[in-house]
């Protein structure tokens, strides 16, 4: 089968070139890519993986051979699914827990969005309990998991202040956003529950916006810098705030019915999703060059001829 691989030889550090076809567990479908979506960790993977490793973690296909186990669709399903590696090819072995079936009223390129940046909007709001009247802080949400934090936080009865620049406040105010700011000094407090993406002193600030018990999710750095942090950020007036870190890969298990529970928002017009740039994933360093550029807003999603 064809795979797009790690390859130090080319500028773009990605060939497209022949690659072992899978060898599925009992547990574990083949699937037939038809298109994946990039997401800003795969960068940092690219630069550090060895030569022959295949990237890529958002999935939507459909099945060529059933689990051996009889867990997981039939033969012919569409499926969305999260994989944490090897979705840049031609076919991939996914375990059936991480796979749920695409609904008819959602289209391939769409629901290939949903994966990584949908699981870890949802995940990442669970560490605030029941969101009902709560007041939330998400920083960086102009990007895909923010524009889906949103969505689901106004779904579950939330406040949301949101953090972007000016150009897409009207953009993120529709998706449910009661207030956008520019900067998080800007946020008016305190936040029972703040989504952290950014670092550096961006997390110095939200330490000062958390309530008294509340909650800091981080699951990210986008700004690369370093926080100091000490006890005497969070005393007087942050007493039983919590920092959590958040990585999708350690986050539990039912990826699957996380990924079921997001397409049926998506199939019921109840979370949006944005695709900025659809390409053949034979034009790879087009995609890869504007995501490194943050030239859009949303998701680049490429497909995969069947």
């Amino acid at each position: 089968m064809l795979a797009l691989a790690i390859s130090s030889n080319d500028t773009a550090r990605l060939k497209l070139t022949e690659a072992d076809e899978p060898q599925p567990l009992t547990n574990e479908a083949l699937v037939a890519v038809r298109a994946t979506s990039l997401n800003r960790g795969e960068l940092r993977l690219l630069a550090i993986r060895r030569n022959g490793w295949i990237p890529g973690q958002d999935i939507v296909g459909v099945v060529e051979r059933a689990a051996v186990d009889g867990s997981g669709p039939a033969v012919g399903t569409p499926v969305v699914a999260l994989v944490d590696e090897g979705g840049w090819a031609e076919r991939v072995a996914v375990p059936t827990d991480r796979l749920a079936v695409l609904p008819e009223a959602v289209g391939f390129v769409s629901a290939a969005t949903l994966p990584v940046a949908g699981t870890t909007a949802l995940r990442t709001l669970r560490h605030g309990d029941d969101l009902a009247g709560q007041k939330i802080l998400i920083t960086g949400a102009s990007g895909a998991v923010g524009r889906f934090q949103i969505q689901i936080a106004r779904e579950q009865g939330a406040s949301v202040t949101a953090i972007a620049a000016a150009c897409h406040a009207d953009d993120l105010r529709s998706l449910g956003a009661g207030r956008v700011v520019e900067s998080i000094e800007l946020a008016e407090g305190p936040f029972s529950l703040i989504t952290e993406s950014v670092g550096g002193p961006s997390l110095a600030h939200a330490i000062e916006r958390v309530s008294p018990g509340g909650t800091i999710v981080m699951f990210g750095s986008s700004s690369g810098e370093l926080t100091p942090i000490g006890f005497r950020q969070f005393v007087p007036g942050h007493e039983g705030a919590r920092l959590q870190t958040f990585a999708y890969y350690t986050s539990g298990s039912a990826i699957g019915a996380d990924i079921a529970a997001l397409l049926a928002l998506v199939s019921a017009g109840r979370l949006e999703t944005r695709v900025a740039l659809t390409v053949p994933w034979t034009d790879m360093g087009e995609a890869l060059d504007a995501l490194r550029q943050r030239s859009f807003s949303g998701k680049a999603v490429l497909t995969i001829p069947g």
